[in-house]
């Protein structure tokens, strides 16, 4: 497969839903981490990413309308040693306490499944970055909508390309139910320096009327430094 332009993808798609991007900044001394939230209905759309001390978290705007915050509310991104991790739910903390066992990546995501919010059962994604940049993703889903039995899907990036990356997002578009993603995580080109580029075009890029949060990281890939963009719909 070719590499792909990323912001044609995200404006051709009204609803892909959640998305990890993982790969290599073109001057190849940075990793690249971007992470972004829609929503349709009022309870997701209720919420803004917050900075915590090793990462991020999902937080309500407002409070009083949220609804259930058993899906939309977790840490999408956290740290451990020199890794960092980002998905698309609470597993994030299921890897992090596996690391800390001994686990691999994995081993620890052998032990979820897929949301439980059928009819659309949405794929649980995740994504694993070490300090060499070298990186994983994993997508678990329901097999093409029938909840009786988990797909679980892993690929490893031991050598990622300069300027490019590889997106996973958990919808292939809008629908009812939610069509969940297919095939393999899409390469993509990073061709932005600088993580306040690529949120800004990202962001951009995003569907107006479905967006709600975006995250932006790059991890200088010899001194182990970042930084970070966050962007709310909602602010």
């Amino acid at each position: 497969m070719n590499t792909l332009d990323l912001n044609e993808l995200l404006a051709h798609n009204s609803y892909p839903g959640r998305g990890i991007v993982l790969g290599r900044s073109a001057d190849n001394t940075k990793a690249i981490i971007a992470y972004f939230i829609m929503g349709r209905s009022a309870n997701s759309r209720n919420r803004v990413f917050v900075e915590t001390p090793d990462g991020i978290r999902t937080q309500a705007f407002d409070p009083a309308k949220l609804e259930d915050p058993s899906l939309i509310i977790y840490a999408p991104v956290r740290r451990f040693g020199d890794c960092t991790i980002v998905t698309n739910g609470d597993q994030t903390d299921t890897i992090r306490a596996g690391l800390a066992a001994g686990e691999s990546f994995a081993q620890a995501l052998r032990t979820r499944t897929f949301e439980p919010d059928g009819p659309n059962y949405t794929p649980r994604i995740s994504g694993l970055v070490k300090g060499d940049g070298s990186y994983a993703l994993s997508i678990l889903k329901s097999d093409r909508g029938d909840p009786v039995c988990c797909c679980r899907y892993f690929f490893k990036y031991d050598a990622p390309r300069a300027g490019e990356g590889r997106f996973l997002h958990t919808y292939e578009g809008d629908g009812d139910p939610l069509p969940s993603f297919e095939g393999e995580p899409r390469p993509v080109a990073l061709p932005w320096a600088t993580p306040e580029a690529c949120a800004g075009a990202l962001w951009e890029s995003l569907n107006g009327e479905n967006k709600v949060s975006l995250f932006v990281r790059y991890i200088d890939l010899e001194s182990g430094e970042s930084q970070s963009v966050i962007r709310n719909l909602t602010a």
